[in-house]
């Protein structure tokens, strides 16, 4: 019998360190008793009380809407970022533009969480002093800081593959007639877009799991789910937490495994050989 080697051994413990939580977390969701610790029996009570929940299924709604907005805005700021930084070499103040749109990824949450409520704050008296509009905090502004936060990571996503792209294909299509517009639409889009795919999915679950910028930029009426189960958590586990940290979980394996299979079998399709090739192999000599 063959021994297990050490990297073998290495790779179960982080696996098992990693999902065994989360696995004990999707069996208590199905605890019947309130408490979490005690057992009660096998029961699907706490998945049909989370419809009852409204507060809870506001607070999932909500952050899957700013999570929406987030990713779609940080994806079209930055990939005109990327685009800047990678394709325009020299222009003043390249320098200071690359750091301010990187700052974001060795900045603590709490000073730019800090910032942006001072921010909002001043905004607000100056809006209510000279137009007399009242600027309160909510959606909008957990948008904004959300946005902020996650362009810093598109625009590092995207640059790498920008920087990997052969020029002479937007070169050719602009000799050809193409405006720079329409050879950025049509040409290098196409070629990025699994980058900008993942960096709008990569800021998706950084929205929806972000706490720190949306305790300090958040008000009255809109709480994200995350400020929901810590405030919950607080106070002791409650069973609709486990139920409804369950659903996430599915969902998003669920969601993990049709993008596997569609890549997957795209890798197949573009392995195959082309139709008129395979003809060509068939056809004797």
């Amino acid at each position: 019998m063959r021994r297990p080697d050490f990297s073998s051994v290495v790779l179960w413990l982080g696996l098992l360190f990693i999902y065994l939580p989360m696995v004990i977390l999707v069996i208590y969701s199905f605890n019947a008793s309130r408490l979490v610790t005690v057992w009660g029996g096998w029961s699907i009570h706490w998945y049909l009380g989370l419809l009852d929940n409204t507060q809870l299924m506001n607070a999932v709604k909500r952050s899957l809407q700013i999570a929406f907005y987030t990713a779609t805005a940080a994806v079209a700021l930055g990939t005109l970022a990327a685009f800047a930084m990678t394709r325009i070499q020299q222009f003043r103040g390249r320098t200071l533009f690359s750091g301010m749109v990187t700052a974001p990824l060795v900045m603590p949450e709490v000073i730019t969480g800090l910032s942006l409520l001072l921010l909002f704050v001043a905004l607000a008296q100056v809006l209510e002093f000279f137009l007399g509009v009242t600027f309160d905090r909510g959606m909008l502004t957990i948008w904004i800081a959300h946005t902020t936060f996650s362009v810093a990571y598109v625009a590092i996503v995207v640059s790498s593959r920008l920087g990997e792209l052969d020029q002479s294909i937007e070169e050719a299509a602009m000799d050809l007639g193409a405006p720079p517009w329409k050879t950025f639409l049509l040409i290098t889009v196409p070629m990025i877009a699994p980058s900008i795919v993942a960096g709008w999915l990569l800021s998706f679950t950084l929205s929806l799991d972000d706490l720190v910028l949306a305790s300090f930029v958040s008000g009255p009426g809109s709480t994200t789910l995350p400020m929901e189960i810590f405030s919950a958590v607080r106070l002791g586990v409650k069973p609709e937490i486990n139920a409804i940290a369950s659903v996430i979980l599915f969902a998003v394996s669920m969601f993990t495994l049709l993008v596997w299979l569609i890549f997957r079998r795209a890798d197949k399709r573009s392995q195959l050989p082309p139709p008129e090739e395979t003809s060509r192999q068939r056809t004797p000599a």
